[in-house]
C-alpha cells in the first residue's frame, strides 16, 4: 500500500515523504515540477506523477496508474498571496480557492475508490483562516472553507476514510520565502509567535503520519493547531 502525497515536492510534503518512508511505508508523489519530483523520487525511492492541481482530469489521470490500495493522502498543496483589500482581485480570490479547496476536493475524489477501510486524509489549513491577520483576505477564505470541507468530508466519508487537517503558521519553506527572505520580516514574525519562532516542515511532517496512521484511529473531522501557540495564546 502506498500514501499519495500532492505538492510532495514541497517543503511540507517532501518532509512529509522522507518521515513516511523512514517509517517503511511506500509514497508516491504527485506535484508540478518534475525537476524537484525526480530528485526527490531518486533520494528516498518513490514513485510519482507530474500534476497541476487546478486540472482535476489531469489528477485523475496522474493516479490512474496507480496499482493497488492507498493507505492514505496528504495535500500538501497551498497558496499565501498577501494583498490588503483594495488589491485583492477577483482572479486572487478565485485562484486561491482553486488551488486550496476545489484541487483538495479533486485528490481526494482521485483516491476515494483506492481507499483503504479505515485510510486516513490529511489537509493543510493556516492559523489565519482562525484568527485575523491583515492582508490575508485570499488564503484565510479558502483556508477556512477547506476546514469546512475537512469536517464536511470526515462525516461523509466515515467510516472508511477519515479526513483530519492541520492549521499551521508562517513555516520554513519554499513557499513562505517571500516573508521569510526578509530578516526583519522573519524576526518579527517570529517573536509574535508565542515560542518564539516560525515552524519546521519537519515539526509538520511528524503530525501529519501520526494523523495518517492507525495509531490515529480514532481522530476524524479535527482540525489541530500547529502554530506555535500564536492561534489561542498570541
Amino acid at each position: 500500500m502506498k500514501y499519495v502525497i500532492f505538492g510532495g515536492a514541497g517543503g511540507v510534503g517532501s518532509a512529509l515523504a522522507r518521515k513516511l518512508v523512514e517509517r517503511g511505508e511506500q509514497v508516491f508523489l504527485v506535484g508540478r515540477s518534475e525537476d524537484k519530483l525526480t530528485a526527490l523520487s531518486n533520494e528516498i525511492g518513490a514513485g510519482y506523477a507530474v500534476a497541476d492541481v487546478t486540472d482535476p482530469e489531469g489528477v485523475q489521470t496522474a493516479l490512474a496508474s496507480l496499482d493497488g490500495e492507498i493507505a492514505g493522502l496528504a495535500y500538501a498543496v497551498g497558496t499565501i498571496g498577501l494583498k490588503p483589500l483594495q488589491r485583492v482581485t477577483r482572479e486572487d480570490m478565485i485562484q486561491a480557492y482553486d488551488v486550496n479547496v476545489v484541487g483538495a476536493v479533486s485528490a481526494i475524489q482521485a483516491v476515494r475508490d483506492k481507499l483503504v477501510e479505515g485510510g486516513g486524509i490529511v489537509l493543510f489549513s493556516s492559523v489565519a483562516a482562525q484568527r485575523g491577520f491583515n492582508n490575508h483576505l485570499a488564503v484565510a477564505g479558502a483556508k477556512g472553507a477547506l476546514e469546512a470541507i475537512c469536517r464536511t468530508l470526515a462525516a461523509e466519508l466515515a467510516p472508511k476514510a477519515r479526513v483530519n487537517a492541520i492549521a499551521m503558521s508562517l513555516t520554513d519553506t519554499p513557499l513562505a520565502k517571500e516573508l521569510t527572505a526578509n530578516e526583519k520580516i522573519r524576526e518579527g514574525v517570529a517573536r509574535a509567535h508565542p515560542l518564539r519562532r516560525l515552524g519546521r516542515p519537519e515539526e509538520v511532517a511528524a503530525l501529519a503520519s501520526h494523523l495518517l496512521s492507525g495509531d490515529a484511529a480514532w481522530t476524524t473531522g479535527a482540525v489541530f493547531n500547529l502554530d506555535g501557540g500564536r492561534g489561542n495564546l498570541a
